[in-house]
């Protein structure tokens, strides 16, 4: 009981001590303010990230730089393959002595395709997004370019590259080649290949093929026996070290260093995204995780 205070001060006193009491029960009085999440700091020239159902931008270094994509390109040979129509992924595909030749070359990547055994689009997709095979992607191209002539075909197919990118709005990337190795003009942007990725992620094949981790083909030879390929593993290292991680494609090069476009869902949310010219494997990787987790932390 309040004593020693009367008529308005009594009324005056119950109403501040009641209040306080309010304040205090819910609170009010001690709850810390949010703490803002810092933007991290990541080694690669560029990056980009952003909320995939939305779009929104939760991060960029660099975002609108021009820069080389090494393998990553790979994301729009699958999606121009893919956007196919009547596409058949059962179909056949006979490996040509001029795709292994183009690897050997060139010194590439590849799912160490046997010339004469038929492979299917499905099996050339995986070939083509775990170990980044360059011979993969020079069938597809040779497969779905048109020409009287392998060399027309590809540059078709190149074309049908270029014109995907411009339909998705996309002014800063350009592609010279279907795998990545080009001509000194192919590029893109951290904030374009993102975007890339998020419209090829529309699509579910290409959804389980790049969350895959290892694919066995079982391939036709020329004689019409099967052949069981070595396992083609995924080099995208997240997938194995990051909860909730769904894709997408590595890269790297001379000049493109090392790439990696990146997505992750947790609690019913995707970040997407890309990091550009990192310094190693395990640096890209690294890069990619600070993002994701920043990702989430402000999405």
């Amino acid at each position: 009981m309040i004593t020693g205070i009367k008529g308005t001060n009594l009324r005056r006193a119950v109403a501040v001590a009641v209040t306080s009491g309010a304040m205090l029960a819910t609170g009010a009085l001690t709850a810390a303010p949010a703490q803002a999440v810092t933007a991290p700091t990541i080694v690669a020239k560029g990056g980009y990230v952003m909320n995939n159902a939305t779009a929104k931008t939760l991060y960029t270094k660099k975002a609108d730089t021009e820069l080389s994509t090494g393998s990553t390109t790979k994301i729009m040979t699958a999606k121009v393959v893919l956007a196919q129509s009547n596409l058949n992924l059962d179909k056949k595909v006979t490996i040509q002595k001029a795709y292994s030749d183009y690897v050997v070359a060139n010194n590439a990547s590849q799912a160490h395709l046997i010339v004469g055994d038929k492979v299917t689009v499905r099996q050339l997709m995986y070939g083509l997004m775990l170990p980044s095979g360059c011979d993969a992607a020079y069938a597809l191209a040779d497969t779905y370019g048109t020409g009287t002539t392998r060399a027309k075909r590809v540059a078709n197919f190149i074309a049908k590259m270029n014109t995907a990118a411009k339909s998705l709005g996309l002014t800063h990337t350009h592609f010279d080649s279907f795998d990545g190795i080009g001509n000194g003009n192919n590029y893109s942007t951290p904030r374009d290949l993102t975007k890339i990725a998020s419209s090829a992620m529309k699509n579910a094949t290409f959804r389980t093929v790049v969350k895959t981790k290892s694919y066995t083909a079982k391939t036709v030879t020329k004689t019409g026996s099967t052949r069981t390929m070595a396992a083609w593993t995924n080099t995208n290292t997240l997938l194995s070290s990051y909860s909730g991680a769904i894709g997408i494609k590595t890269g790297s090069g001379p000049e493109a260093k090392y790439c990696l476009v990146f997505a992750a869902t947790r609690n019913g949310k995707t970040v997407i995204g890309t990091v550009l010219a990192s310094t190693s494997i395990t640096q890209r990787a690294t890069d990619a995780t600070k993002l994701l987790n920043y990702g989430f932390a402000t999405s």
